[in-house]
């Protein structure tokens, strides 16, 4: 059996909500298509309210928190045939032409959109911040700490500066005995996972610089971070893991591995070619 849609919920339930909640219900039901792209910040911006009326209003639905209601608005909003676990309005009849052609287009989107959100600025202070690093230390949490991985892994090429660490609770140990000449380097697509968030916090009462990578220009993190650079995937709540949010990670990674090595070229070049070396022999 189909569970009951958040829209009936929502009707049902209506005449029982405060003013407050009214305003964010009439928003979901006018706004339901953007509202599960939505972070809770960005919501309650829209609304005109605060984010605890956002998770009083999720309550009052029956929901634990915000994220459950999004993953049932989803459900919600699907229309037949077509699967919300995926991106890009993929459908069940589908062929696999089609299904190559709109994971394309989702793709290039993201790193469009990413490119449109590029700040040179920050970008520029970025860098002089990790060149400035005694230790570059890259945070990530599920997902996350993979595309945090491959930053480690690509940055350890041409600077000894760079670590990343798997446990989340060494993550909190790395970011206590951090220094003001430290960065951390944090990628959250949602800006809300709390581990990220303690890291972060740990890491500014350390005095280090935090720049976060993440989807929304308004989250936790981003109230914790000095540098925030924006992705540019849609991710639903159902969509987690996403490879279109992943590669608009690691396409801004790749600009500051770039520039950096640009701006480092001399010691870049030897490490890169020292590091090239040394795996070398590993290749037939």
């Amino acid at each position: 059996m189909r569970p009951l849609s958040i829209f009936t919920s929502i009707h049902s339930k209506y005449n029982n909500l405060t003013n407050t909640e009214k305003k964010v219900a009439d928003y979901v039901l006018e706004n339901a298509a953007s509202v599960v792209y939505m972070s809770i910040t960005d919501l309650a911006d829209a609304c005109n309210v605060g984010e605890s009326s956002i998770f009083r209003f999720c309550k009052s639905l029956s929901y634990k928190g915000y994220q459950e209601f999004k993953i049932a608005l989803a459900h919600s909003i699907t229309v037949d045939n077509e699967i919300p676990q995926l991106t890009d309005q993929v459908l069940m009849d589908d062929s696999i032409d089609q299904v190559a052609s709109k994971a394309l287009s989702s793709n290039i989107s993201a790193l469009n959109e990413t490119f449109n959100l590029l700040n040179i600025e920050k970008i520029d202070q970025a860098i002089d911040y990790l060149i400035g690093a005694d230790r570059i230390l890259f945070f990530g949490v599920g997902s996350s700490l993979i595309t945090a991985m491959e930053a480690k892994v690509k940055f350890m090429r041409i600077t000894n500066k760079a670590e990343c660490t798997f446990d989340s609770h060494l993550q909190m140990m790395s970011a206590a005995l951090m220094s003001e000449r430290d960065v951390a380097v944090i990628i959250s697509y949602s800006g809300s996972t709390k581990d990220n968030i303690e890291v972060a916090k740990k890491a500014k009462e350390r005095g280090a610089t935090v720049i976060s990578i993440t989807r929304f220009v308004k989250s936790p993190l981003t109230s914790y971070s000095d540098i925030t650079l924006l992705c540019g995937a849609n991710e639903g709540p159902l969509q987690g893991g996403s490879l279109s949010a992943k590669i608009s990670q690691l396409y801004l990674l790749d600009v500051l591995y770039t520039e950096y090595f640009k701006r480092a070229k001399e010691q870049s070049i030897a490490n890169k070619e020292n590091t090239a070396a040394a795996v070398s022999e590993k290749l037939l």
